[in-house]
């Protein structure tokens, strides 16, 4: 049943019911900042167009739940670099999903969000300053333009329906720092995508992930670059 607008308790009472089933535990700040954050989508959607879902009820599964589902896992996947200062770009963020939830919810990483259209770029710097995150940053570029970036070095480079591995991979190489890793959410990850790995690419976890409410596949899929056999031959 769509969850009501007009019904915030409502709301809050579903994403602290949920938040143990995404290994998170929210406080009543963080839920009012993400419903905040989802009434911002809304307004903004009404003349922008941010996103095709405009019901409350999928906007709350398929957006907020769907990128809450990331959080734990890139916490845990980022290992110890996951507790500090992580530099994170969220590719093709769009309306800032996921990387304004994750900024959101893990104030020592520097999230930055790019996006090819300048409405949603602006769309992130307004939600910086409306949910008071310095941490947050909106570029408008093309990911793979020299120039975009001033300080083009990720720890993290996540995407969420953004394109296909190859694409994604071979438009961020060169924003990836050293030993850092890409992490992509997907629907499915069909044989042909697997195929199309570069070779210098390593996908080495595939990982899935459960979405309360929402009966549809989704995984997040770890890759990083391949080292030369050699320095592999090294590795203790």
């Amino acid at each position: 049943m769509p969850l009501d607008h007009d019904e915030p308790s409502r709301l809050d009472g579903r994403l602290e019911a949920l938040a143990p089933r995404l290994g998170l535990a929210l406080s009543a700040t963080e839920r009012r900042q993400l419903l905040a954050y989802m009434a911002m989508i809304q307004r903004w959607t009404k003349v922008y167009n941010l996103t095709a879902d405009r019901d409350t009820g999928q906007m709350f599964t398929h957006h907020l739940l769907d990128c809450l589902a990331m959080v734990a896992p890139l916490r845990q996947g980022s290992g110890e670099a996951g507790q500090g200062a992580l530099r994170v770009l969220d590719v093709g963020s769009g309306a800032g999903l996921p990387g304004v939830i994750l900024a959101m919810l893990n104030p020592a990483w520097q999230v930055t969000c790019v996006d090819a259209v300048a409405k949603k770029a602006a769309f992130i710097r307004q939600a910086a300053a409306e949910l008071s995150l310095p941490n947050l940053h909106g570029v408008h570029g093309r990911v793979e333009a020299k120039g975009t970036f001033k300080a083009p070095e990720f720890d993290l480079v996540t995407s969420r329906a953004f394109a296909s591995i190859h694409d994604f991979t071979a438009l961020t190489r060169s924003l990836l720092a050293p030993h850092g890793q890409w992490a992509a959410m997907k629907a499915n990850l069909a044989a042909e995508e697997r195929a199309a790995v570069p070779h210098d690419v390593e996908m080495f976890h595939v990982e899935q992930l459960e979405v309360p409410d929402l009966n549809e596949n989704r995984c997040l899929v770890w890759l990083r670059p391949r080292l030369p056999a050699d320095q592999t031959a090294r590795k203790p």
